[in-house]
């Protein structure tokens, strides 16, 4: 059973077919589409998108390899030159993702047929921060009009928007 399994439980059989093979196949896997990128300009947004390594504004292509092993999962989404990587493990019920200095905790949840992130803690550099700051910070995946598709936002009390990304993958 693969990380996203285990979080969703039976819920995981409703969603789309796209959502649910991205999220089912395992060992490594490799799959390419498109992003827009839209990035916040407060100083602060910017200091936070570095601790985490988030991409550079833009629209083009992008490439994800997602490596699964007994631990998690390591993906690696790669938008032009820049590389995003993060480490994602399940605990306390909840999907865990590390992206550079900061962990974040997300409750999963299906909904017509597909899955909401939405964030529940964070830390920076194994610190906890007020989790009032993260009830923005969340993402969708859908299967829509044949395509897996994705969009992941993140803004915080005073920074405003961190960053805005959505696009789409063919998963076969």
């Amino acid at each position: 059973m693969t990380l996203f399994e285990r979080l969703l439980g039976s819920a995981f059989d409703t969603l789309g077919p796209r959502v649910r093979k991205l999220h089912h196949d395992a060992g490594t896997r490799r799959y390419a589409g498109e992003v827009e990128v839209e990035r916040g300009h407060h100083p602060l947004a910017t200091l936070c998108a570095w601790a985490t390594r988030l991409p550079p504004a833009g629209r083009g292509p992008i490439e994800v390899e997602i490596a699964a092993d007994a631990a998690g999962e390591r993906w690696s989404r790669h938008v032009g030159a820049h590389v995003m990587r993060s480490r994602l493990w399940a605990r306390g019920g909840l999907l865990h993702e590390r992206l550079g200095a900061v962990t974040f905790a997300f409750r999963l949840a299906a909904h017509g047929g597909a899955i909401e992130w939405t964030a529940v803690r964070a830390s920076a550099l194994g610190l906890p921060l007020p989790a009032r700051w993260f009830a923005a910070v969340g993402a969708r995946e859908a299967d829509r009009d044949g395509r897996y598709t994705f969009e992941v936002t993140a803004s915080l009390p005073i920074a405003g928007l961190l960053v805005r990304y959505r696009g789409w993958l063919a998963v076969g």
